[in-house]
């Protein structure tokens, strides 16, 4: 009988609450038609006329190891790659199928390569796999909200054996658990209808997944869809709840709480812009200013964000991407003292930006200058053992002058002797209080 170990789960979410930003990668065959990853299913196109992009795949310019240091560069500390999308279409070497890319022109184990070279750069290591599959013939077609032929008249007829699937799915999760060393995430993809939990055989599934990678992290979507929460917020959450909560493209107004009051981990994955695989036409990127903004207001509601690239058809992550990525690790180099290891705390969002906390430490983010000293909400001067400028460790002195001392019970500081602040995307203050 499973019964949830909570001392085991705070234990393997130690690095996931600390690490709090990540690269997520979206590649394979549709990268080719660049009309993003579920283009399969938009536009109901039939297997013939996918399988072409499986004879062209042939990303030559494919380099992990620029991938790696791109994502270290921007301080990501994890990354998830799409093992397998919904496509079917496998970026590792399955014994299992035949749709995979090393029997592409390609040839090459993608997954071994990605793994590789994000470990050698220090950054932990986690697998997408999709719980649909467009392309695996017992999967359910016809009348299924996301499969492609789902109105074609062709399948309506056509019989499959949904446990053949499964034990397919099982399969590989299987081989990837096995052959690929240690893996610090596995992130399912997704739940609906009634195709969730033990549809899935999903307590098998994470037994099986446990058994291989003790300390593996887990995503809540083999029970929901990322719209749902699930039994992670109970105080028994079941086998297959996972072990965070995984909001899509939207930032959740507040953290999340279980049923007795206590932090649940969560982490938004969001795209640069409005695809998670390549689109050439999708130019609605979100500037590195938003990005370093929405980050820290992830942190400040203890959560992580997961940030997308979709990689174009010979292997290159869009320069646009690139340019934003490298934005974000300028910032982080001078600030990531205020990321890593922090999260929330009890005091109310000031009006001028953000608070994040690591044990004794507060981090005002200023994202907004003021007239007469910036305020920091919520402490007392008693209470102040030293404040400092993040960027650079400058000292900061609490301002004592006439303008302030109808407010006794604010501390005031100045971060410039001008009207702009030292960045002017979020000047970070360090408060290290008694």
């Amino acid at each position: 009988m499973y019964k949830f170990d909570r001392a085991k789960y705070d234990e393997r979410m130690k690095w996931f609450r600390h690490d709090r930003f990540g690269m997520f990668i979206h590649w394979g065959l549709y990268a080719i038609p660049a009309r993003g990853e579920w283009v399969r299913s938009v536009e109901e196109i039939p297997e013939a006329q996918y399988t072409p992009f499986f004879d062209e795949f042939n990303p030559t310019d494919f380099d992990a190891r620029a991938w790696a240091r791109l994502a270290k560069q921007a301080g990501m500390k994890y990354a998830v790659l799409t093992a397998k999308h919904h496509d079917g279409f496998c970026l590792f070497d399955s014994k299992l199928t035949d749709w995979k890319s090393t029997n592409t022109p390609f040839g090459r184990d993608i997954v071994r390569e990605f793994l590789d070279a994000f470990r050698a750069e220090g950054i932990r290591v986690g697998l997408y796999y999709s719980l649909l599959d467009w392309h695996h013939p017992d999967y359910p077609a016809f009348g299924d909200r996301h499969h492609p032929m789902r109105n074609n008249e062709a399948y309506r007829d056509r019989p499959y054996n949904f446990d053949n699937y499964l034990a397919y799915m099982h399969g590989q999760v299987r081989e990837l658990c096995t052959n690929y060393g240690k893996l610090d995430l596995m992130w399912f993809d997704f739940s609906y209808d009634d195709m969730t939990g033990e549809k899935w055989r999903g307590a098998e599934l994470v037994r099986m997944v446990r058994s291989l990678q003790p300390d593996i992290i887990l995503d809540n979507r083999l029970e929901v869809s990322g719209s749902g929460f699930g039994s992670i917020a109970t105080d028994e959450p079941l086998e297959f709840s996972g072990d965070y909560v995984s909001p899509e493209q939207i930032i959740p107004q507040t953290g999340f709480k279980d049923s007795r009051g206590r932090d649940i981990c969560w982490e938004a994955c969001i795209t640069m812009n409005d695809n998670w695989g390549y689109c050439a036409k999708d130019k609605n990127f979100k500037p590195a200013e938003m990005i370093i903004k929405k980050l820290v207001e992830c942190v400040s509601k203890n959560g992580n964000m997961l940030l997308n690239v979709g990689p174009d058809a010979k292997g290159n992550i869009p320069e646009e991407s690139v340019e934003i990525l490298t934005e974000i690790g300028r910032w982080m180099r001078r600030n990531s003292a205020s990321i890593y290891g922090c999260g929330g705390c009890d005091l109310p969002k000031p009006e001028n930006g953000r608070i994040t906390r690591n044990g004794k430490t507060l981090y005002y983010h200023i994202m907004e200058n003021s007239i007469g000293g910036i305020p920091l909400q919520g402490i007392r001067r008693e209470e102040v053992e030293s404040i400092r400028l993040v960027c650079d460790g400058t000292e900061i002195q609490p301002l004592e002058n006439w303008i302030v001392e109808n407010y006794p019970d604010v501390v005031f500081v100045q971060a410039s002797n001008t009207v702009h602040l030292p960045d002017s995307i979020d000047t970070v203050i360090a408060v290290r209080t008694k």
